[in-house]
């Protein structure tokens, strides 16, 4: 089961350009305009996210949450000498997280603030509506968030 998680995850970004940081345990932390910039990684990144939760919606007892926002991160390789891994670092990455966390209680599973949809294309936007403003946990601000439409 959770082979096939991963496997639809990897090809869904991967078909939208995007990269793979890292997997921890049963979630994937995928970037978008890194290593190589991007102007369109918003809207990859948006895109990946709205095909994606309808596919993992088809596999039996999936409990997942597909969290999107945009911003600058520290992206560069980390470590000690002999072991350095490639990652990002900073805010977007947290808030991400926390609306992945957020997201499993939604219907379609999939939350996106206003930083990515106010950075990706007209057409990708159509895709998606406002779903009000919500207060993420350890943060001082509300973050409005999108859903996908359908």
């Amino acid at each position: 089961m959770l082979n096939d998680f991963f496997r639809i995850v990897v090809a869904a970004v991967d078909r939208h350009g995007g990269l793979i940081n890292k997997f921890q345990g049963d979630a994937a932390l995928a970037i978008y305009g890194a290593p190589l910039r991007s102007d369109s990684a918003p809207t990859d990144a948006l895109a990946t996210a709205r095909t994606l939760g309808i596919a993992l919606q088809q596999l039996p007892v999936v409990d997942f949450g597909i969290g999107v926002t945009a911003g600058s991160v520290f992206a560069g390789n980390i470590g000690a000498e002999n072991r350095y891994e490639y990652t990002v670092i900073g805010d977007p990455v947290n808030e991400a997280a926390r609306l992945a966390d957020v997201a499993k209680k939604e219907p379609h599973r999939t939350l996106a603030s206003d930083a990515a949809i106010s950075l990706c294309d007209n057409a990708e936007r159509g895709y998606w509506r406002s779903s009000g403003s919500r207060m993420l946990r350890g943060r001082s601000s509300l973050t409005h968030t999108s859903v996908p439409i359908g």
